[in-house]
Order: C-alpha cells, then structure tokens, then sequence
C-alpha cells in the first residue's frame, strides 16, 4: 500500500470493538497512503491529509492483499465475504481487505502531529528490536515489580508488542521461570533474556509468524513460526533444552495460558 492511492475504501459496517472514525470513507477515498509502519501490535498508515490511520487486528483480525493484474490477463476480484469489513480499493488494482470474524479489532484516524499523543499510543514502552530495549533498560523497568515475569512482559508499557507466544518461547530459552517475580530476575538473567527476546522475534518474523488456528500472512499464506515451538502450546511434550529432561507445563496467568518447564525454568 507504500506510495499508493486508495482509490475507494468501503466501510462495510458501523464499528468493530469501537465505532469506526467518522466519515472514515470519505476521509480514507482518494489519498495517498505515505509511509506504512508499525507501532506495538498497530499497524499505521500516514495519509496524503495528515492523517494517519491506525489498524489493531485484535485476536482474530487479519490483513489480506489480491492483485487483480497478473502479466497480461485481468482476473476480478471476488466478492467481499461476510467477515471482510472494510476494503481498500487501490488506484493500482490491487485490493486490500480487513476481514475480522471475532470483531475484536479496532481502527482509528487521527491529525499525524498528534500521533504521539493518541491514547492508544501515548503510554506504549520502547520496541523490542530498537535500540532503546536494553539491559539498562529493562533492569530498571522491572525494579520492585511484584508481578510475574510473564506478565511484566506482556505489559505494554514495559516493552511494546510482545505477545503470549514470544514470551513464553524467550523465557523457556533464557531458563526463566514465568513465575518468577519480576523484581528478582538477576542483573545476569536480564542480560541474557533481552538478546533471546530479539533473535525469538527476528526468527519468527522470518517463518511468517505462528498460525495456530486465525492468523494468515497478507498473501492468505501460513506462518510456520509454530512449527520450530520450544514452549508454547507443547503441554505434556519433552523439554528441548539440551540435557533436560523435564515436561512442558501449562498454567494460565492473568487468563493467558503460560506453557514452561519447570525442571530447567527457575
């Protein structure tokens, strides 16, 4: 969608988890769409108006892209399907679909200088592949926190983006139980976890992500992510730390399931 127009944009439904912007079909039809990036789990398109749309996806959103153009034959779109509830029409050809069956997600425009301050975005922690996620940092994040360690790291405004999946998956690498109170994670503990959290997240973007039962790539694809699982979704299964031989278990923390070995996790 990088550089181009969105032709029409069909909002086919008054809201999702909130009720869409107002006049979000005539303030989306027609402008060019300047840079597509990413804060935390939302998606953000800076508009030719100085707007900037931001998409969630929720829990069973998804985010697919047809061409309609293939080497010199025309192929038309098919029809929206019941859960596809707006559609982006591109000057190009191509349509971009936000099909959402849960409804749980979500999107919103604001002014782009006020960005920043938008309440979705406002209180967000640093991302965890930038520069500003570090040892320092996180250390002094997680000083005197009495909650879980899993949980600290859900938390947003701790690290931004993190979900279920890769903290379960770092921590089971970094030998860390999820239970164990934030503000006793050691100095050393900390250094190793903050590396294992990136090269889980670069590896997982790398496989496509996990697609255990909603999620698709953009092009309808699978991820694969969940095929290479240490951890998550594993309960009952051998440990595969190297000379462990432990058994994954399943908890639920804060209503999340938390899957971790206790044997070599402390």
């Amino acid at each position: 969608m990088e550089r181009q127009v969105i032709r029409y944009a069909d909002v086919r439904r008054p809201d999702l988890r909130w009720p869409f912007p107002d006049r979000m079909s005539e303030r989306l039809s027609g402008k060019r769409v300047l840079a597509l990036r990413r804060r935390s789990k939302y998606i953000l398109l800076d508009l030719s108006s100085d707007e900037t749309l931001i998409i969630h996806l929720g829990m069973s959103g998804r985010i697919l892209i047809s061409e309609a153009q293939v080497g010199a034959f025309h192929h038309s779109h098919p029809a929206p399907e019941k859960h596809d509830h707006v559609v982006f029409e591109m000057e190009s050809g191509a349509r971009v679909v936000f099909n959402d069956a849960r409804r749980f997600g979500a999107m919103d425009l604001v002014a782009t200088p006020e960005l920043e301050t938008h309440w979705l975005l406002k209180d967000i922690g640093p991302e965890p592949l930038g520069n500003d996620f570090n040892e320092a940092y996180l250390e002094e994040s997680l000083r005197g926190r009495n909650t879980p360690i899993k949980s600290a790291l859900l938390d947003q405004k701790i690290v931004a983006g993190l979900g279920n999946i890769y903290v379960c998956e770092a921590l089971n690498r970094a030998g860390i139980s999820p239970r164990r109170k934030a503000g006793n994670v050691s100095t050393a503990r900390i250094a190793r976890l903050v590396p294992i959290i990136r090269d889980v997240l670069t590896e997982a973007i790398s496989a496509g992500g996990s697609s255990l039962r909603d999620y698709r790539q953009a092009d309808g694809e699978l991820g694969y992510f969940q095929h290479t699982f240490r951890a998550y979704d594993r309960e009952g299964a051998p440990c595969r730390t190297q000379d462990c031989d432990g058994t994954i278990q399943r908890i639920v923390q804060s209503g999340r399931s938390t899957y971790y070995c206790s044997r070599c996790q402390r």
